[in-house]
């Protein structure tokens, strides 16, 4: 009988150092985390969206405008900051980082993407965001497969696993430092 346990845990240490890139453990999240949208620090409620490939931030009053030659959005988050129970609202200038054309049921929707900064966990991640007013919806950040290769896995009976903790001294994962995998749909 010790044999075959022995055979079992060797087998499994194998598939585990396999699935886990040379023995280094990804780190699980649930399907819906806790996250600051950062520099502002608002606390919003983010759903892991693995069918979607960019990531989606509630917005209002969307508006390209031009500065210094180049294309900008203008556009006001207006959201339920989890940790104050408070509705509160910032007005934000970004680049256009590009245009998107999403196809679904209802047809096509035309977005602005522009880079935004989320903390989640220890680590503030830098992605790409389509803009659209999701007041209709329960959450206000989704978060796309863009995303979610650089956090680690989904564990889909989980939720609330890494609470927002960015500091001064977090890591910024920096969107031009990610390398994409290709067969995640780009």
């Amino acid at each position: 009988m010790p044999a075959k346990i022995l055979i079992i845990a060797v087998l499994l240490a194998g598939w585990f150092g396999v699935a886990f890139a040379g023995g280094d453990e990804q780190r699980v999240f649930g399907w819906v985390e806790m996250a600051t949208i950062e520099p502002w620090g608002a606390e919003v409620k983010a759903k892991f969206d693995s069918g979607a490939l960019t990531s989606s931030m509630h917005a209002e009053g969307i508006a390209e405008f031009e500065k210094h030659g180049e294309r900008w959005v203008r556009f006001t988050v207006e959201i339920k900051d989890q940790a104050k129970g408070e509705t509160v609202s910032k007005t934000f200038e970004r680049p256009l980082y590009r245009a998107l054309t999403v196809l679904g049921a209802g047809g096509e929707d035309h977005r602005q993407v522009v880079l935004m900064k989320v903390c989640i966990g220890d680590t503030v991640y830098e992605e790409q965001f389509s803009l659209e007013d999701r007041n209709d919806m329960n959450y206000p950040v989704l978060l796309g497969r863009r995303t979610i290769q650089s956090l680690g896995l989904i564990d889909v009976t989980k939720t609330f696993l890494h609470g927002p903790r960015c500091g001064a001294g977090s890591v910024v994962q920096s969107h031009q430092d990610k390398e994409l995998d290709q067969d995640i749909g780009i």
